[in-house]
């Protein structure tokens, strides 16, 4: 019990930890949590992007969708790389569940997630349209970015690495996404699809950012594995958003 409170105040006042061997319990629990969330995430969003190819307008497009395909799989190995250090069975893990399902598109699950699964909900709302495709990458793209200064910063140094790699790529997909949107507003009628599905995506969106009032905020932040309250992010998330929408009359 005293090593383990040791190595809580560590970790509370800044400390990193680089093995799985020095990890206490709790802390393992929540970091095992976050790297599930991550990867079934990526996992899910890779298979939502693949069916979305054919709905590419020419090849600049197709090969965009496809970049994001395969990159969003990758950051998944790596990830689940790190928790098959923890003992993970990594081939099991990544074939347990259809990561291209998808609920009925006029469902609202909220916040919550369904039993096992750990993707964000955001992720089980089918795509439909190239237009659909675009904005949602570019809605949760930014989501991605915002919560990407956390994740870079956790107190486990592997996983902090891994996630200092994938940041820029997760950027580029942005990006990606707001180019293709760019082009899609340029007539009313698109603009007016676009809006559309920007409605539909943004509150799901915002519900990937959890409840404001979790209680649970506390507990990761004393191990270093959160710096910034739900409610900080999804503040800065809907900043950025309209920063980026609104020059696009959206």
């Amino acid at each position: 019990m005293s090593d383990t409170m040791n190595i809580e105040d560590y970790l509370a006042k800044g400390g990193v930890l680089s093995a799985p061997n020095n990890v206490p319990a709790r802390y393992r629990g929540e970091l095992m949590r976050m790297m599930s969330s991550f990867v079934d995430s990526e996992l899910a969003a890779s298979a939502g992007f693949a069916s979305s190819i054919n709905f590419a307008p020419a090849i600049k497009e197709r090969i965009a969708a496809s970049r994001i395909t395969l990159e969003k799989a990758d950051h998944a190995e790596r990830v689940l790389n790190i928790m098959g250090d923890f003992g993970t069975d990594k081939r099991r893990y990544q074939t347990q569940y259809d990561w291209a399902a998808r609920v009925p598109r006029d469902s609202d699950l909220g916040t919550t997630r369904k039993e096992g699964d750990m993707r964000v909900s955001v992720f089980h709302y089918p795509i439909i349209s190239w237009t659909d495709a675009v904005v949602m990458n570019v809605l949760q793209g930014l989501a991605t970015g915002v919560l990407m200064t956390e994740f870079t910063r956790i107190s486990y140094a592997p996983l902090a690495e891994v996630f200092r790699e994938i940041a820029p790529r997760e950027t580029r997909h942005m990006q990606l996404g707001l180019e293709g949107l760019t082009s899609i507003v340029r007539t009313d009628a698109d603009r007016e699809e676009a809006a559309a599905s920007i409605a539909y995506w943004r509150p799901r969106v915002a519900a990937g950012f959890g409840d404001p009032q979790s209680g649970r905020f506390e507990i990761l932040a004393r191990f270093g594995l959160r710096h910034s309250p739900n409610s900080a992010l999804l503040s800065r998330w809907r900043s950025e958003c309209s920063a980026i929408l609104t020059p696009l009359g959206l």
